[in-house]
């Protein structure tokens, strides 16, 4: 094994996994009720919920569908950066406070848990229609993630994709099932400061690579001119719906996906969640840039590749020690590993939190429920890499349908429950159930999506029936906790 040779690569990565499953370990002895595996207690310092929140929130997306699609678009994509790094500031802005502050009060876990609470929902609609949402989207959200996983190592080391996946998901599956929730966050600190490194650091050597701005911008105009604005030479509509708008879209998706939000309520208190909103964005303008910029290094540095969602482990292995590229690929695992990771944690407690011991089994010993818990953790991997293994599509084409299916079904939603005083029970179930169905009609029919792009489509349509029905339906009954709201806001 030489220091330049792919076992040095190995050792890099190697480095990281250890230390990840040593996470699993540690933490798993700190599992004493359904609390501690969901929320970790409600202990959760700024600084932490923040660093969990970034990692968790940017997926194999973040290092490989976000350089890839620069790669093959330019300057164009960083409407999506825009778009994000602003949906990520509305998120914690509108939402992270009043978040902590009311599932405090009413003493909810999870946010299928939180809305039903919220409305006093006796028929148990809102929470089954959430589970529901949550349990279709997670599953498919988390195979990605796998999938993320056998195109890395592939990349990396031409082992076959399928064994790929099941290294990736067996790792995840590892330290969520001992650790839960405090492994989770345990893991995505490090995992957080490990994918900002890596976002900041590889176009940086890329560039000098290039010989500086002057050859940056000259290898794009030679790959193609319109690389070099961010209308990607597009027009009209075109430009309008099918670049703008679906890059700066992506930010309302932001605002609900539960294993994003679930940060919010495991802060210690509400008056902390300010420090953990400067951390989240702080992350976010150092990283998101750099991970498109990965991308744009990588059309002077390596054009013609074959898949373009391998161009942050090629850019690694070409640039970087062959040990620090192991590191710079483990980056890459903890984008997809942050992300799964906590989709696992939000499903399983879909089924426990939500179903079990809210529907059937109110009552049960806390030893039974941890058991539970973990079994549902390995049914949901298990039909997660099922379904890694029938799709193959590119991580960000497929990501999108995930994330605007969570976002346009919860983000409305919630939005105006803790910011809008008329919003009643119907409202957020024909918010939910619109936001679901319009996201499956647009993603399934073309036509649709090319009048306008479906993360604005879905949660206008989830808005408006939102706001239409709960108009419909008169203002919220006292029990709804109006003045716990008015109390959390000030």
């Amino acid at each position: 094994m030489t220091a330049s040779g792919p076992g040095w690569i190995l050792l890099g990565i190697g480095i990281y996994l250890v230390a990840i499953l040593a996470v699993g370990f540690i933490t798993a002895r700190r599992m004493r009720s359904l609390d501690d595996f969901v929320l970790g207690g409600r202990r959760l310092s700024p600084f932490a919920a923040a660093l969990s929140e970034r990692a968790s929130g940017e997926s194999g997306w973040f290092l490989l569908g976000l350089p890839g699609i620069a790669y093959v678009s330019g300057f164009g994509q960083f409407w999506t950066v825009i778009g994000s790094s602003f949906g990520i500031f509305l998120s914690w802005t509108l939402l992270a406070r009043l978040l902590n502050s009311e599932s405090r009060r009413l003493g909810a876990l999870t946010i299928p848990d939180f809305l039903e609470s919220r409305f006093g929902d006796e028929t148990r609609a809102l929470r089954i229609v959430a589970m529901v949402i949550i349990l279709f989207f997670y599953t498919s959200y988390v195979a990605f993630q796998f999938n993320a996983a056998g195109k890395l190592l592939h990349a990396s080391f031409g082992i076959p994709h399928w064994q790929g996946m099941l290294t990736g998901a067996a790792v995840v599956l590892f330290y969520t099932f001992m650790g839960g929730f405090i492994a989770v966050v345990w893991t995505d600190i490090v995992q957080g400061l490990l994918m900002m490194v890596v976002a900041v650091a590889l176009p940086l050597v890329g560039l000098m690579r290039l010989g500086g701005p002057s050859a940056f911008v000259d290898a794009l105009a030679a790959a193609n001119p319109d690389f070099l604005s961010m209308s990607g030479g597009n027009a009209g509509w075109g430009l309008v719906n099918g670049v703008m708008i679906g890059g700066l879209m992506w930010g309302l998706g932001y605002l609900g996906q539960p294993h994003l939000l679930v940060r919010y309520m495991a802060i210690r208190s509400p008056s902390e969640v300010r420090r953990g909103q400067t951390v989240a964005v702080s992350w976010v303008l150092l990283a998101y840039w750099g991970a498109a910029f990965t991308g744009l290094m990588g059309i002077g540095l390596l054009p013609g590749l074959e898949d373009r969602e391998d161009i942050m482990p090629e850019m690694a292995k070409m640039l970087l020690p062959a040990w620090i590229a192991g590191l710079a690929i483990a980056g890459g695992i903890a984008a997809m590993m942050s992300t799964a990771d906590s989709q696992l944690l939000v499903a399983t407690s879909a089924l426990i939190e939500d179903v079990y011991v809210k529907i059937f089994r109110p009552k049960v010993e806390a030893a039974r429920l941890l058991f539970y818990s973990r079994l549902a953790t390995i049914l949901i991997t298990g039909v997660a890499l099922f379904l890694a293994f029938r799709n193959r599509e590119f991580i960000f084409d497929s990501v999108e349908y995930a994330w605007t299916g969570l976002g346009s079904s919860f983000a409305p939603v919630l939005v105006l429950t803790l910011r809008w005083k008329r919003m009643t029970r119907a409202g957020a179930l024909a918010g939910m159930l619109s936001g679901m169905f319009s996201t499956i009609l647009w993603k399934n029919v073309p036509a649709l999506h090319a009048a306008l792009d479906i993360k604005l489509a879905t949660f206008l349509v989830a808005l408006a029936l939102a706001v239409g029905v709960s108009l419909a339906t008169g203002a919220r009954s006292a029990g709804s906790g109006r003045a716990g709201l008015r109390g959390a806001a000030s």
